[in-house]
């Protein structure tokens, strides 16, 4: 019995360890199939429309259009992290970067949706509920404020569009010289690639490009959320002990904590949505959660830069610019409205009257998530075509 009973741990320890490892190996092999996922969007434009492939985006040729198609895109999907590498491997095909930037920043919008209805949960206790709602739309509050700063300006000036293709050239150009003629990443994806092109190489003409992009977007779907799930079951209880370690020290702590959490789980919604409950209960303020949430504004970019290294050849350059255009956007945001002090309380005012008005009045919760997402977006259409 002795020797029975002191195998068991062991033995349990040897397949805690076993399923760790395979666990990892599936987040390799998943980050593998997006790469493939994003180089096979890209194929595909150029297959579909060949050099005219900017003339597939007619239809979001006005920016306003654009921001419209980040936004809607990332609330039915839910995951900012998926439209960003679907974006990086569409500008590889052709897309315009002054058409892929407000998508950018549409899509920061609409990941903020997730936390606001995981504050619902909240709904039947009245200052539980203020809480957590006012944490929720102060996500909702900053990155709609960021782009009604930052949309004009760039349209206007292009400090994103210049900085990032600044940026890509160093970076690109670096990795040439490193890499010499190897081409690194196309060796290693040309078996998936391949197998991806053979997939739909029967169709006849153009439809096996628009199968191909089809089919990328539906790897990326899939692969996004079940490295999702893969690195929730992995990280989510070290992300909770960061979360309890490291927000309540101060802004650069929070920040730095909400970007770390976000990489960990490659979610800013997964990260929101952790942070919304604990807010809801009382265990952080508002001033807290605050530079927390802009942290995962930060680290959900990483996706995007990842993909972009599955491009190769002259769109290189581009793929990775749109990717850097997500993250200096972030920090940009943060520096414009977080930074100058006459702007910092702004979203946090816009939430707490939210919030208020909420825990009076459940019908104002509908007028939100109704306005925001869908009659806002579709009066900026208006408007956009309008002018």
């Amino acid at each position: 019995m002795s020797l029975q009973s002191t195998a068991l741990p062991g033995s349990a320890n040897e397949s805690n360890a076993q399923s760790g490892w395979l666990s990892w190996l599936l987040v390799s092999f998943l980050v593998y199939m997006l790469l493939a996922a994003v180089g096979a969007i890209g194929s595909g434009f150029k297959a579909a429309a060949g050099n005219d492939a900017k003339e597939l985006f007619a239809f979001a040729s006005n920016p306003g259009i654009a921001l419209i198609v980040g936004v809607v895109a990332t609330s039915l999907i839910q995951s900012s992290s998926t439209v960003t590498s679907i974006i990086v491997g569409m500008v590889a095909g052709g897309l315009p970067i002054t058409i892929a930037i407000p998508m950018i920043m549409g899509a920061n919008i609409g990941t903020s949706l997730t936390s606001t209805l995981v504050s619902l949960g909240h709904i039947r206790n009245g200052e539980e509920f203020k809480r957590a709602f006012s944490a929720a739309t102060l996500h909702d509050s900053f990155n709609i404020l960021a782009v009604t700063i930052l949309l004009p300006l760039e349209l206007l000036f292009r400090p994103l569009a210049t900085a990032s293709e600044y940026l890509a050239g160093l970076l690109v150009s670096d990795a040439s010289v490193s890499m010499s003629s190897m081409n690194f990443m196309k060796i290693l994806l040309s078996p998936a690639s391949d197998i991806l092109k053979a997939s739909v190489a029967w169709l006849p003409g153009i439809w096996s490009g628009v199968a191909l992009i089809l089919v990328g977007i539906g790897l990326i779907l899939m692969v996004v959320t079940q490295i999702g799930k893969v690195l929730r079951t992995l990280m989510v209880g070290r992300a909770m002990n960061i979360l309890h370690t490291a927000v309540g020290r101060g802004p650069r702590s929070g920040m730095a904590s909400g970007t770390l959490v976000t990489v960990l789980v490659q979610s800013s919604s997964t990260t929101t949505s952790l942070i919304v409950p604990l807010a809801g209960t009382g265990v952080f303020s508002l001033k807290q959660v605050y530079p927390f949430i802009l942290g995962s504004n930060i680290g959900t970019t990483i996706t995007a830069l990842l993909a972009a290294t599955a491009i190769s050849g002259a769109a290189a350059t581009v793929a990775l610019q749109i990717a850097l255009v997500h993250l200096l956007f972030n920090l940009l945001a943060i520096a414009v409205i977080y930074v100058l002090p006459f702007l910092r309380q702004v979203p946090v005012i816009m939430a707490e009257t939210l919030a208020t008005l909420a825990q009076r009045n459940k019908a104002y919760v509908v007028a939100y998530i109704g306005g925001v997402f869908f009659a806002l977006p579709l009066m900026v259409v208006g408007v956009s075509q309008w002018l």
